[in-house]
C-alpha cells in the first residue's frame, strides 16, 4: 500500500511500537480532536513517528474522565482557524524538535554546566577569593603595590576592593604573559597586603578559569567565531519550539483542568511520556522564551539587528565618558556582553592624586559600595563604577580627573533609557546573577526542564520510531499541504511575520527555508516511489 495514503488502517495493537502513517493520538485525558478511535486516520491526524508531535497512543482506551469517543472539540472542528493552523504546527514542531534539538541538548547541558559555575569557583578558588578577617584594611595603593612587586612585569589596569570582609582585593594587570581579551586578576589579602595568587580573568563579572571555560563552551563550543552558530541557532529556534509546543498543549481537548498542569495519572508508556513533556513544558516555557531573546542580544547576526532597533528607538546603552578633553570623547557603541569590561593598559601622565583619593571623591559623589576602579591612560581619567549587578542593582559611574579629582562625567543607572535598563536586567539574569544564588537555581532548573523536555520528545519519537519496512525514514510529521487549509485572510499576515522574523533573526529564517527544501524534497521522492509503486 503506498506510504502516502491517508486512510491506512492501523491495528490497534501496533500503535506504540511503529511509525505507520496517519495513525492518530490523542490528549493522555482525552480522546482527541474530532477523530475517532478505530485506528483509521484523516488528513487531520498528527505523525505517530514524530519526535516531538502533539500525538498518543492509538487505540489505547481512555483514561477515566475523559470525554466520549468521537466526539468534536469546537476548537478543531472542519473549517476552524486552529484546526487549520495545528497540523503546521505539528510539521514545525516535528522538524524542529528531530533536527534543532541536538544544539538545545548541547546548550542546556552547557548552560547547566555554567549555571553551577558560580558556586563552583567559590570552591575551587577559595584561597584566591577568602582570607581572614583582619583588624584593619590597607589602603588600596598599599594592595597595588603588592601586586606590582608580584608581576613587576605586567601593568595595572584596575582594581576590584574587597567587596566584603574576609574577601580579597582584585588587581587586574596586562601584560605580554597576558591573553588578549582577558586580565591577570592578582588577589591581594587587604588586611595584610599578601599575595594570595593569582588566575586568569574574563568579562565584567570577572570570571575566573573554570566559568570562563564553561561559558566559552555554552556560546561557541570554544571553537572560536565559527562556533557561535551554534548558540545562535538554537536561541533562534527555542522560542519557535517553545511557544508552538505551548499552543499544541493547550490546544488539545481535555475535561479536567489539572491535565494542563500535572502529568496524568495512571497512564503508560508513550501517553504518560507526552503528559510529562507537556506540563513540564507549560511550566517551562516563559523562562526558556526569555532565555531565547536574550540570549539572541549576543548573537552575532541577529544580536545586530536587535542593537540597531535598540539604537533607533533611542534605548541604546550610555556610557561614563573619562576623556580630559571633551573633543575626543566619541560614542562607544559597544555592547557588554560576556567579555565586556577590559581596557587599554594605562599610560599616566601629570600629576595624580592617588588611587585612595579617587575613591574618596567618587564616594563623595555617590559611586560607593561594589565598585571597580579604572586606572587613568593617556587622555583619559579615573573611571569608577559601582558593579553591584544584584537585584536592587547599583551601577551608577563616575569619571575623575586624575589631576584634582573633579568630576569629569558622570552617569546614574536612574537616568538610562528604560530599553537599556531592560537588556541590562535581561543579561545579568541570563548571566545568573541578577538575583545571585536563586537566579542560578532558577537557570539550573530551566535547563534541566529543557533537557527533559529533549529526551522525552525522542522517547515518544523512538516508542513510534520507523519499523524496518521503513529503516531510512525518520518517521513522519503531519501531512504535507496542511497550509492549504488556512483561510487566506490568516495565510497572508503569517507567511509575511514568518518574513520578517527570517529576516530580523536571519539564522531562524536560513534553517526554515532549508527544512523547506529540504521537505519539498521528501515530498517528491514520495510521490515518485508512489507512482512506481504497485497497489498492495
Amino acid at each position: 500500500m503506498p506510504l502516502d495514503d491517508r486512510t491506512t488502517a492501523v491495528p490497534a495493537d501496533s500503535a506504540a511500537g511503529t511509525a505507520l502513517a496517519g495513525t492518530t493520538d490523542a490528549d493522555p485525558t482525552s480522546t482527541g480532536t474530532g477523530t475517532t478511535r478505530t485506528g483509521t486516520t484523516s488528513t487531520d491526524t498528527a505523525d505517530a513517528g514524530s519526535a516531538f508531535a502533539d500525538t498518543a497512543d492509538a487505540g489505547a482506551a481512555p483514561p477515566a474522565g475523559a470525554a466520549p469517543a468521537g466526539t468534536a472539540d469546537a476548537r478543531a472542528g472542519t473549517g476552524s482557524t486552529w484546526s487549520a493552523l495545528r497540523p503546521l504546527l505539528l510539521r514545525l514542531h516535528f522538524y524542529a524538535g528531530l533536527l534543532i534539538a541536538p544544539l538545545l541538548l548541547v546548550a542546556a547541558t552547557s548552560g547547566l554546566l555554567y549555571a553551577l559555575s558560580f558556586q563552583a569557583e567559590k570552591i575551587v578558588y577559595r584561597h584566591e577569593l577568602q582570607v581572614p578577617v583582619g583588624d584593619r584594611v590597607l589602603p588600596l595603593s598599599a594592595q597595588v603595590a603588592a601586586a606590582r612587586a608580584a608581576h613587576p612585569d605586567a601593568t595595572v589596569t584596575a582594581v576590584w576592593p574587597s567587596p566584603e570582609d574576609g574577601a580579597t582585593t582584585r588587581v587586574l594587570m596586562t601584560g605580554p604573559a597576558v591573553e588578549e581579551g582577558r586580565s591577570l586578576a592578582v588577589f591581594v589579602d587587604p588586611y595584610t597586603a599578601d599575595v594570595r595568587g593569582a588566575l586568569p580573568s574574563y568579562g565584567s563579572s570577572g570570571a575566573l578559569p573554570l566559568r570562563t571555560w564553561l561559558s566559552e563552551f555554552h556560546a561557541n563550543l570554544r571553537l572560536g567565531e565559527p562556533g557561535r552558530l551554534y548558540s545562535e541557532t538554537a536561541a533562534s529556534w527555542m522560542w519557535v519550539v517553545a511557544l508552538g509546543g505551548l499552543a499544541l498543549w493547550v490546544g488539545r481537548r481535555r475535561t479536567a483542568g489539572r491535565a494542563l498542569f500535572l502529568p496524568g495519572r495512571g497512564l503508560t508508556s508513550r501517553r504518560r511520556t507526552l503528559s510529562w513533556h507537556g506540563s513540564v513544558g507549560l511550566w517551562a516555557v516563559a523562562g526558556l522564551v526569555a532565555l531565547s531573546a536574550t540570549g539572541l542580544t549576543w548573537s552575532r547576526y541577529a544580536g545586530e539587528n536587535i542593537d540597531a532597533i535598540q539604537t533607533r528607538l533611542g534605548g541604546a546603552t550610555p556610557t561614563v565618558s573619562a576623556a580630559l578633553d571633551p573633543a575626543a570623547a566619541g560614542p562607544d557603541a559597544g555592547h557588554e556582553g560576556h567579555g565586556a569590561g577590559h581596557h587599554t593598559a594605562p599610560t599616566p601622565e601629570g600629576p595624580d592624586i592617588g588611587i585612595d583619593r579617587a575613591v574618596e571623591a567618587a564616594r563623595d559623589a555617590g559611586v560607593a559600595g561594589r565598585i571597580a576602579v579604572t586606572l587613568p591612560a593617556e587622555g583619559q581619567g579615573y573611571v569608577i563604577k559601582e558593579t553591584d549587578t544584584q537585584y536592587p542593582v547599583h551601577l551608577d559611574a563616575v569619571a575623575l580627573d586624575p589631576a584634582d579629582g573633579t568630576v569629569v562625567d558622570e552617569l546614574r543607572f536612574a537616568d538610562h533609557p528604560v530599553l537599556a535598563k531592560l537588556t541590562r536586567f535581561g543579561i545579568d539574569a541570563h548571566m545568573g546573577v541578577l538575583f545571585g544564588l536563586a537566579n542560578q537555581l532558577v537557570l539550573a532548573a530551566l535547563m534541566v526542564a529543557l533537557l527533559l523536555l529533549v529526551l522525552w520528545g525522542y522517547r515518544m519519537w523512538w516508542l513510534r520510531r520507523p519499523t524496518k519496512e521503513r529503516r531510512l525514514s525518520a518517521g513522519r510529521p503531519a501531512p504535507r499541504g496542511a497550509w492549504r487549509r488556512v483561510p487566506v485572510t490568516l495565510l497572508l499576515p503569517l507567511a509575511a511575520a514568518t518574513a520578517l522574523v527570517g529576516w530580523f533573526v536571519p539564522l531562524l529564517g536560513i534553517s526554515l527555508l532549508v527544512f523547506l527544501a529540504v521537505d519539498l524534497l521528501l515530498g517528491r521522492v514520495a510521490r515518485a516511489r508512489t507512482r512506481t509503486r504497485p497497489s498492495a
